[in-house]
């Protein structure tokens, strides 16, 4: 009978989201990347088995978890701290002693750090733990650091918040990073630490941050998994090697990981928001999967036509010529006007290898970059105007934003923009908010 779809549609945003529009939001665009776009359902639309599989799935999955929020707003704090600090100094040790020296302002709980790889994974997390042995320390290897007024390289970047920042926390570690079972285990810890159920925690009051390794290739599906076991927010990049592209690091107290993922579910004792930001508009053209291999991140078909001859045809140049505009003419799928982008890596004869997994059915459009610098400091406005005030910004910003700087020679323009806010970041091999995406800066802002 037609209507069900748009029954159970209804049913798993009603349920879940419990009236807030923030979750609301949230909900919508986990199901648009999992391949169903709520708004194309209607109580006629034909049941189609297979899109109400996919919807049981989502029901079981995120048990139609009524997610209770406790207080609208998240507590603020007018007298905590957060420090950040950078080295550049040749030696790792010397390098952590001087981010020692000048995080001793602030009395941190929690320091996360950033790391080039010039630094010796295993040498660089232990002393890093070493240097802050009552502190939660965790992070990852960079492509490149970003830091207050500064996008940096072969350094080390660090943060820390003092318990008025951070109320509390726990770091999970996930390995394998494909077993829904060990992500289960990582939420049911958190359960545990926080004394109640993911699925109920006030995402206004809980955020979460992701650190993944970067050659992997499963972040979407980790994003999806965890977007369904709880409403909290995760937020953050994948981890780089310097564009050596043969080995990613994750980092948490004193221990190193690669082909794994982190997960730290923190309660700020302050107000926090997001930025994604990602400049780039829609040229009004649609490409439509037809033919893909998603576990690959690869198109065949695009309209009906092979990948590759269709993109061409749409930004109007010669198929062999294609790989000249992958950054500046990326596709998106656009959420409530907003594209999630999904940046072409390379060709294999007329198909299209991703950096981010496409699903058959999705239309896409064609996208062209816009001004770096004006977005992302309307970005910050909008964000500091939210909260009043900005005591911090963590920042997962892609390389591919970082080698576009570069080539336009804007990167101290770029870092000036965060000049007057503590800032601690680096350049990933992909980002993540609600989902997994490229050629995007995700940022964590604390009021």
């Amino acid at each position: 009978m037609p209507g069900k779809i748009r029954q159970m549609i209804d049913t798993i945003i009603g349920q879940s989201a419990a009236g807030n529009p923030m979750l609301q939001r949230v909900i919508k665009t986990k199901m648009i990347l999992k391949g169903i776009n709520p708004t194309k359902f209607t109580d006629d639309s034909e049941d189609d088995p297979a899109i109400i599989a996919k919807l049981e799935n989502m029901m079981h999955s995120f048990g139609a978890s009524a997610s209770k929020t406790e207080e609208t707003t998240a507590q603020k704090s007018s007298h905590g701290k957060i420090q950040t600090a950078f080295s550049s100094l040749p030696t790792t040790a010397d390098c952590v002693k001087d981010l020692r020296k000048k995080l001793s302002a602030v009395d941190p709980v929690m320091v996360i750090f950033f790391a080039s790889t010039r630094h010796d994974p295993e040498t660089i997390s232990r002393y890093m733990k070493e240097a802050f042995p009552k502190t939660q320390v965790f992070g990852c290897s960079t492509a490149g650091e970003i830091t207050s007024g500064r996008m940096l390289s072969d350094s080390v970047v660090a943060m820390g918040f003092d318990d008025a920042m951070i109320r509390d926390l726990k770091i999970e570690i996930v390995r394998p990073i494909d077993q829904r079972s060990v992500i289960e285990q990582a939420c049911k810890n958190f359960e545990m630490h926080f004394g109640q159920s993911v699925t109920s925690m006030d995402p206004a009051r809980f955020v979460g941050i992701s650190l993944i390794d970067g050659l992997a290739g499963a972040e979407e599906n980790f994003m999806e998994t965890l977007g369904d076991l709880t409403s909290v927010p995760f937020i953050g990049g994948s981890a780089g090697d310097d564009q050596k592209f043969s080995c990613t690091y994750i980092y948490a107290n004193g221990s190193t990981y690669t082909d794994a993922a982190l997960i730290a579910l923190l309660k700020p004792g302050t107000a926090f928001s997001f930025i994604k930001t990602q400049s780039f508009r829609p040229l009004g053209k649609t490409l439509k999967v037809t033919r893909a291999d998603e576990a690959k991140r690869q198109v065949l078909q695009f309209n009906g036509k092979p990948a590759a001859q269709a993109y061409a045809e749409a930004i109007g140049v010669p198929a062999d010529t294609i790989s000249k505009h992958f950054m500046r003419n990326p596709i998106g799928l656009i959420i409530e006007g907003e594209p999630f982008v999904r940046s072409p890596q390379r060709i294999s004869g007329d198909s299209m290898f991703f950096y981010c997994s496409v699903k058959e059915g999705m239309k896409l459009s064609l996208l062209e970059s816009t001004d770096i610098l004006l977005d992302t400091r309307q970005a910050i406005g909008r964000a500091k105007e939210k909260l009043g005030h900005i005591s911090g910004i963590i920042n997962f910003d892609c390389i591919l934003r970082t080698l576009d700087l570069h080539e336009r020679n804007l990167s101290a323009e770029y870092g000036n923009l965060f000049s007057d806010i503590p800032t601690a970041g680096f350049s990933t091999y992909g980002e993540q908010y609600i989902g997994h995406i490229n050629q995007t800066a995700t940022m964590l802002v604390f009021g």
